[in-house]
């Protein structure tokens, strides 16, 4: 449970941290001088940074340790919302740099958390477990949703950055306490190598079970971010929402993945096994998305606040289920170096779904295509698992 503590902890931080940016999106924009759709090319950047830091990171938690590691990475995310709070309009460009800063502070989570749960927690209960951790994903998510645009309103955005960042450091110091006992299995005089960082690619690419769930993540983390991106945007520019009202809806959605993150890591475990959670997950989160696609101001607010709950249900509530079964087929002692580079793939979805997003909304004139895009991509990847995977091919090991 100390472990379960301190890694959700940490998660909903850095989740918060990713977030906040694409919460203030439609405020940031018009300080900087740019259109507001464009917020996804800086979450792509974002996970550009997090692609290349959670393949490195491996290495880094053998040596220093997951906690001690993770730290780190909290520091990096508070810097950066800090530094965005702080960046006058004229240095717009220096968003670059700092959203590769807090990617580089995102990636290593993941890693670093599946490396200590990996080893503290009971097969029989990883699928449920880990979908536990993995709700800080969306529960940063619901706070950025629920906290940032009222303290926008009422500090100024640039404040609720900075105020983001500060309880940042709170959580650095909060996670000492645990580092004795969860870093117990760290190697300090492990070396780094490019190829060792190689090598855990290959291992990924050469197992069956490890290449789908790779591909798989690839796909259906597009779809989750460019709703954790869109959602606001979408609802205040299209629907002609509020932005208080848009950031209730994406914390109305983001709660939703907190529920489902939960309910399909137990159904995973109990009920269904990984391939079939896997493949409902998809065939939902793609009606919603086509739902999403063809909602107007005119459609009742309780309908378009079901799609999106429904809508972070599925496409937010897969993570804890795929990393589950990427620790269960990881050879042992190996869990964290399998999902930093499983985790380098899933990213290359969230890199190229929001500049996509972003493309298709400017070329379209409108979010439809996207939304669109995104379902077919969701309903695709849930049909290749169903269809081309064989029964048992990703089983559950006890």
């Amino acid at each position: 449970m100390v472990a379960l503590a301190a890694t959700l902890a940490i998660q909903v931080f850095t989740s918060l941290a990713a977030t906040a940016p694409a919460v203030l999106a439609p405020e940031l924009a018009q300080t900087m001088g740019v259109a507001p759709q464009w917020i996804g090319l800086f979450v792509g950047i974002v996970y550009v940074g997090a692609m290349l830091a959670s393949l490195a990171s491996p290495g880094f938690i053998e040596r220093y340790g997951a906690i001690r590691v993770s730290q780190f990475c909290v520091l990096l995310c508070a810097a950066g919302t800090i530094l965005i709070g702080l960046l006058p309009a004229s240095f717009a460009g220096l968003l670059v740099a700092v959203a590769i800063m807090i990617g580089v502070g995102y990636g290593p989570i993941t890693p670093a958390s599946s490396q200590i749960l990996a080893r503290t927690t009971p097969p029989s209960q990883m699928g449920l477990m880990f979908s536990i951790k993995q709700t800080g994903v969306p529960a940063g998510a619901a706070l950025a949703g629920a906290l940032l645009p009222i303290a926008a309103l009422t500090m100024g955005w640039r404040a609720a950055l900075v105020t983001v960042g500060l309880v940042g450091l709170g959580v650095v110091v909060a996670a000492q306490s645990t580092r004795r006992a969860l870093d117990s299995d760290r190697t300090p005089g492990q070396a780094f190598s490019l190829p060792a960082i190689l090598s855990r690619l290959k291992l990924v690419a050469k197992s069956p079970p490890l290449a789908e769930l790779a591909r798989l993540g690839f796909a259906y983390a597009a779809v989750q971010v460019c709703l954790s991106s869109y959602l606001v945007v979408f609802l205040h520019g299209a629907l002609q929402w509020s932005l208080v009202a848009s950031g209730l809806a994406l914390t109305v959605s983001t709660i939703g993945g907190v529920i489902g993150r939960i309910v399909w890591g137990a159904l995973t475990d109990r009920v269904l096994g990984p391939r079939r959670a896997l493949s409902l997950i998809g065939l939902l989160a793609a009606i919603c998305g086509i739902a999403m696609a063809f909602a107007t101001p005119a459609w009742p607010a309780w309908i378009v606040l079901s799609v999106a709950a429904l809508f972070g249900g599925t496409a937010i509530g897969w993570n804890g289920v795929q990393l589950s079964e990427l620790a269960r087929q990881a050879p042992p002692g190996s869990a964290g170096a399998v999902t930093g580079a499983a985790s380098f793939i899933t990213f290359g979805g969230v890199v190229i779904g929001p500049p996509l997003f972003a493309a298709l909304t400017a070329l379209t004139d409108g979010y439809r295509t996207g939304f669109l895009v995104m379902a077919t991509v969701s309903l695709a990847a849930a049909s290749v698992l169903h269809f081309r995977t064989p029964v048992g091919a990703i089983p559950v090991r006890q």
